[in-house]
């Protein structure tokens, strides 16, 4: 009988004669029918009828067995955890009886741990099934990166004797070898001369060493987790493991929970693919990391997994959305409707990580070194999203003003370019919650800046009855003093604005004195009305001033009068005798005629 029993070509790797489980009957009709049995062996409820000298002369462990039984004619044994099941032993007995079949990448690795469990060794036969297996893995498996992956793939339900006979760990290895080679070979295939002959990388050619990042999305978390560490360890792109983090996650979480094994639900995946993340910023997208970390918030996962993200989420904040952080809060009737603490902390870190960047805070620089606009910085973007995030939480009924204080107060006043967003969320709050004490709404609108309201938030302000008497004084006499500097513009250009006088009213302060805000209200409103009238009588007087210099203008070009031109002739011929004698005296004629000429051809008006 040929007692080769596998044949394979190196780039062969599918099953060609594949063992599926079968009725109890069928799995003896490749055996010999003209030998009587002599032992029976019981696997998982089936009874295999086989013959004593074959199994003695490849496996140990039924020599051991068999020897308690010497005077028996008819042996009857039953094996438990039989690793592969009955399928698996079928083909370690096949083997035994001299039968080919061939070893592939589905078969390799519970025939490896059967080989182990029976003991068929090269103790008990020379070229036993040991050594077949393990030769097919070290000149075929580890070869071919798709080849680990799969076998990988077939040991998750052969642990922990996976583990112990190294087919885990020599998968892995090859996987992160094979993936570094791939990466290295892709990024030599993007190398080009430039027309000067310098050597420079291709960027428009696309990279083709990360192809093995879908086939890694079959493997549970517990072998994808091996295979992330291992190839981090090689030296693989942060950029690629994020990638594979991020194609990982969305297809095991689409999956159907039937294909998921019970002992690692959503809640094992999600604190694992967390603790995985690169270290390097931007390597996944913000709304990747606020996605995992909703689903944290939802699943309850541990505390160490959602610090984990929202440290993350905190150092690229300016690329999150309002969409992204509007992240539901749990299931108690009493909680707000989205979760407030999480973005609180989020913020947190995000001021923190601005102030350690050494006063660059709210600034881009460029390669010149000049300043960009502050509104293009990290600081403003993340400051109009939070008061966009405010006007989102502010008409829910469970929000305390502690909470709304807390979210609008984490940045520095200097954040925001304008606070009409801010204004909004408050008067949004405010109409919501009407509730509120007079000194409550006092601190709440110490939160804005009245100076830094546009034109249309501080005209909405001054009539807002809503906002406390304090406040709408504030920004009546902040109106006042614009008006006051646009009249001062307005008789004089080049004179410079009146400066706002901080130390009199400032964003927590009221005027102060010995009439009643009530008093100071309406007063400021008349003085107010008044400065407006003026401003426009100051507007037409200035229109009719430019109208009237245009038409002298007209004049003059029209005007052909040799007599004009030989009057203004003399009387300059009169300035130039005078300047050697009398330079007062001289300068003084300029002057008159200067005045002379003006009167005569400036229009009355």
């Amino acid at each position: 009988m040929d007692r080769s029993f596998f044949h394979h070509e190196e780039h062969q790797r599918h099953a060609l004669v594949p063992i599926c489980s079968s009725p109890p009957l069928p799995h003896t009709n490749w055996m010999l029918t003209d030998v009587p049995s002599d032992i029976t062996i019981e696997i998982d409820g089936i009874s295999l009828y086989l013959h004593k000298f074959p199994l003695l002369s490849r496996c140990g462990r039924i020599r051991k067995l068999l020897a308690d039984h010497r005077k028996a004619e008819i042996i009857k044994l039953e094996l438990l955890n039989v690793p592969g099941g009955i399928d698996t032993f079928e083909l370690a007995v096949k083997f035994c009886y001299g039968i080919n079949f061939e070893i592939t990448t589905t078969n390799v690795a519970q025939l490896c741990c059967i080989s182990d469990y029976l003991e068929m060794s090269e103790e008990y036969s020379n070229e036993n099934l040991s050594l077949r297996t393990e030769s097919y893995l070290d000149t075929v498996v580890c070869k071919s990166l798709e080849m680990c992956i799969d076998v990988l793939h077939q040991c998750e339900s052969l642990l922990p004797l996976a583990d112990e006979l190294k087919i885990v760990e020599k998968c892995v290895d090859s996987i992160a070898s094979k993936a570094y080679a791939e990466q290295v070979a892709s990024s030599f295939s993007r190398l080009e001369y430039s027309s000067s002959g310098r050597l420079h990388t291709n960027k428009q050619v696309k990279c083709n060493g990360d192809w093995w990042i879908e086939d890694l999305s079959i493997l549970r978390i517990d072998m994808y987790r091996k295979v992330i560490e291992a190839i981090r360890c090689r030296g693989v792109r942060p950029e690629s493991i994020g990638t594979s983090l991020v194609n990982y996650t969305e297809k095991l979480l689409k999956r159907n929970p039937s294909y998921i094994d019970p002992s690692y639900e959503k809640k094992v995946v999600i604190e694992a693919i967390s603790a995985l993340l690169p270290q390097e910023k931007s390597t996944v997208s913000i709304s990747f990391l606020l996605g995992l970390l909703r689903s944290a918030v939802m699943l309850d996962c541990n505390i160490s997994c959602k610090s984990n993200l929202e440290r993350r989420i905190g150092a690229q904040l300016d690329m999150a959305t309002l969409d992204d952080l509007l992240i539901p809060s749990g299931k108690c009737s009493d909680e707000t409707l989205f979760d407030v603490d999480t973005v609180h902390r989020i913020l947190v870190i995000f001021a923190q990580q601005e102030d350690s960047e050494e006063g660059e805070l709210g600034y881009d620089y460029d390669s010149e070194g000049s300043v960009n606009p502050p509104t293009q910085s990290a600081l403003v973007k993340v400051a109009t999203l939070v008061d966009s995030f405010l006007a989102e939480i502010a008409p829910d009924a469970n929000l305390s003003l502690g909470k709304f204080t807390a979210v609008a107060d984490t940045l520095p006043g200097y954040a925001r370019v304008t606070d009409d967003g801010l204004y909004r969320a408050v008067d949004i709050y405010l109409k919501a919650h009407q509730g509120l004490s007079d000194a409550e709404r006092r601190r709440l609108c110490k939160l804005i800046d009245f100076q830094k309201l546009s034109e249309e938030a501080t005209a909405h302000a001054a009539q807002n009855d809503r906002l406390p008497v304090q406040a709408v004084v504030q920004v009546l006499y902040i109106e006042q003093v614009k008006l006051r500097n646009s009249l001062c513009c307005t008789i004089s250009e080049g004179t410079q604005k009146i400066p706002y006088p901080p130390h009199q009213v400032t964003s927590g302060q009221v005027l102060s004195g010995a009439v009643t805000p009530r008093d100071n209200y309406s007063n400021l409103r008349r003085e107010n009305r008044e400065l407006k009238l003026e401003l426009t009588r100051m507007r037409m007087r200035l229109n009719d001033l430019e109208k009237g210099h245009e038409n002298m203008k007209q004049d003059l070009q029209k005007s052909s009068s040799k007599k004009l031109v030989n009057s203004i002739t003399k009387k300059f011929g009169s300035l130039t005798w005078f300047r050697d004698k009398s330079p007062f005296r001289a300068s003084a004629s300029t002057s008159e005629c200067s005045k002379s000429f003006v009167s005569k051809h400036t229009p009355i008006s």
